[in-house]
């Protein structure tokens, strides 16, 4: 039955893809950066109905009174593709950090590029971490909410993988507070593949970390404040409780 289900959301998002696909080509040929954003919003929500709807996967989130409407720097776990969506729906004005071979997907590359996502051409090294902080820089003076996922790849539940230096970078730079998040995405939208497992996904905000923190303290904040929110909220973590953060 599960293969059933996935199978009909597949059907759906492609179907929903590429009808919003081609309905957005009158806002990239206008080139409006606004209307983007919000039929980008639109997208990810009809997206997380659809996983509903058809998967029996639900959403909870707690600690959404940790979230500022204004600028940020939102730390999240990241363990599956519906992290992509997720803050679509709960950050006002919000900005992905991605993958520059995002931006060459057909119908969805152009949109995530005129809605403001932040591509990042991870092999370029020094040269991109600074052409992210250029870009990011913008949308925090814009009062935007920034998304990065610090470990720079989808992590199963439970496991631990060392946080990339830009965390540290965008945090000083941008001297706004840093959210973790904490996530079980991973156990109802798999790292890889689309076997989806009914039940809910929680997305568990954190109180705010200060963005002056230095590099080991800022990450040695992060993991602890992943790990008090998976206890808190029942969710798997490592079962080592030390810290790696690179040292």
């Amino acid at each position: 039955m599960n293969r059933i289900r996935a199978l009909l959301f597949i059907i759906y998002f492609v179907i929903l893809t590429l009808m919003m696909g081609l309905g957005a080509m009158p806002i990239r040929a206008l080139r409006r950066h606004e209307a983007a954003l919000r039929y980008a919003q639109l997208w990810s929500s009809l997206t997380l109905w659809g996983l509903k709807f058809f998967c029996g996967v639900s959403v909870r989130v707690t600690g959404t009174e940790n979230l500022p409407e204004g600028a940020c720097l939102i730390a999240s776990q990241h363990q599956a593709y519906f992290d992509g969506f997720i803050w679509m729906i709960l950050a006002r004005r919000p900005a992905y950090v991605i993958k520059q071979e995002l931006t060459k997907i057909p119908f969805i590359g152009p949109m995530l590029l005129l809605s403001g996502m932040v591509p990042v051409e991870r092999a370029a090294g020094a040269k991109a971490l600074r052409a992210l902080m250029k870009a990011t820089q913008a949308h925090f003076d814009e009062g935007r909410q920034i998304v990065i996922f610090p470990e720079g790849t989808r992590t199963p539940p439970g496991e631990r993988a060392p946080l990339q230096p830009g965390i540290v970078a965008l945090a000083k730079q941008a001297a706004a507070p840093v959210i973790p998040v904490a996530t079980n995405s991973g156990l109802h939208w798999p790292r890889r593949g689309w076997m989806m497992r009914p039940g809910a996904i929680v997305v568990a905000i954190g109180a705010p970390l200060p963005a002056n923190a230095g590099r080991l303290s800022l990450i040695d904040s992060i993991y602890k404040s992943w790990d008090t929110l998976c206890v808190e909220n029942g969710l798997p973590r490592p079962v080592d409780n030390s810290v790696d953060s690179g040292r």
